[in-house]
């Protein structure tokens, strides 16, 4: 029986396959964990511009209820204005200060919620990249096992073209340079 002579050009097709599937688990790996770090940001961010509008409201009852004692103040005869206006004022200015307090908590909250959203686009565009360069490294892999099954070494050029594509989109999964 008379062996059958291996075509050279199946053995870089192995070779090839090998390479792609391994860019198409490493892409998986790091899609998913972009994805997850956008999703966590995103609650993050959801949780910082919950306690914004927290301090927001607190703010305004604040802010209503120091204008609402300078007109009960306002209203009140001139004597009783005298007698009381020094516990009025106190407490005007104390609520005057709590409304400056919330005012710069949200501030704060506001940066970070900001720089939550910052992260989770970035994330975003990352995780994007490598679901891209998964597809194409899936479609050559199957390209090449394709070729190798039928012995078509065009089938096989085709599939290191979308490779070479998914390889692109993998690097930039990494370094964001098509964006």
């Amino acid at each position: 029986m008379a062996e059958e002579k291996k075509e050279q050009w199946l053995n870089y097709l192995a070779l090839t396959t090998v390479i792609f599937a391994v860019c198409a688990t490493l892409s998986t790996f790091k899609g998913g964990g972009f994805s997850t770090k956008s999703i966590m940001s995103q609650s993050q961010a959801s949780d910082q511009w919950a306690a914004y509008q927290s301090k927001s409201i607190k703010s305004y009852l604040y802010q209503m209820q120091a204008e609402k004692l300078e007109l009960d103040l306002a209203s009140l005869p001139t004597a009783t204005q005298l007698q009381l206006s020094e516990k009025y004022n106190q407490t005007i200015n104390d609520y005057r200060a709590k409304v400056e307090k919330y005012n710069q908590e949200k501030e704060e909250l506001r940066t970070m919620a900001k720089g939550f959203e910052a992260n989770r686009d970035e994330a975003q565009i990352h995780s994007h990249a490598f679901s891209l360069a998964v597809i194409y490294l899936q479609i050559s892999i199957l390209l090449s096992s394709i070729a190798g099954l039928l012995k078509k070494k065009g089938i096989w050029l085709f599939g290191i073209l979308c490779g070479t594509l998914g390889l692109v989109f993998f690097a930039d999964g990494f370094l964001v340079f098509l964006t």
